[in-house]
């Protein structure tokens, strides 16, 4: 019998609006001269973001684990092509299509932070900035697809997806659940942002207009 379980734990939601509001951050300061310093402080906002992802991707909680939802190539093409005979095969967690989308999300925001403040700290050439533009584009175009993706996924399985990542519940098997929500470690990290866009003048890391 389905119930509502526990999927999302705390940390994996809170990452998951927190990238979203510093990419889009960034995205919108990235070409004007005067937020040069917004624009890298979402930056440096998104690198650590990444970073505690990859962290938690391996010793967080069951679906927020990289080993749930690593597919193989062919996984991703069958789920896919039921996506378009309208018939996907439901995942608890996240589906192959969903998979693929996270982990370029993160290869790209790695690539596009790096490269970004290599280029503002003038460490390197002027192919940074090429690889920064690049990066940040392909970026944003898996954003939209993932966006697109996540709508049409929730229409066929009839499941709301972005409430799902809100609330952190689905429906299922009671046995299918996670136990515990980590909320102190979200709280951690909306704490560590928060304390770091306060204090990221005072860290010296700004550059001159």
């Amino acid at each position: 019998m389905k119930t509502k379980i526990l999927v999302w734990d705390v940390p994996t939601r809170v990452f998951h609006w927190l990238l979203a509001l510093s990419f889009l951050g960034a995205y919108l300061t990235g070409e004007e001269e005067n937020y040069q310093n917004l624009h890298l402080e979402f930056g440096y906002i998104l690198l650590g973001l990444i970073g505690f992802r990859l962290i938690w991707g391996v010793v967080g909680s069951r679906y927020a684990r990289f080993s749930a939802f690593w597919f193989k190539p062919r996984e991703i093409m069958r789920y896919l092509q039921s996506l378009w005979r309208k018939n996907p095969e439901h995942y608890v967690g996240h589906n192959p299509a969903g998979s693929a989308d996270i982990f370029l999300l993160l290869g790209l925001g790695l690539i596009s932070s790096i490269s970004g403040l290599m280029a503002y700290y003038k460490v390197g050439g002027e192919w940074l900035e090429e690889l920064h533009e690049v990066s940040v584009n392909i970026m944003l175009a898996v954003v939209l697809a993932h966006i697109a993706g996540v709508a049409l996924s929730s229409y066929l399985h009839r499941e709301n997806l972005p409430r799902a990542m809100l609330t952190g519940t689905k429906f299922g098997e009671p046995s299918q659940g996670i136990s515990r929500a980590y909320a102190w470690l979200g709280v951690l990290l909306i704490l560590a942002v928060a304390a770091f866009w306060y204090w990221f003048p005072a860290l010296g890391l700004t550059v001159s207009k």
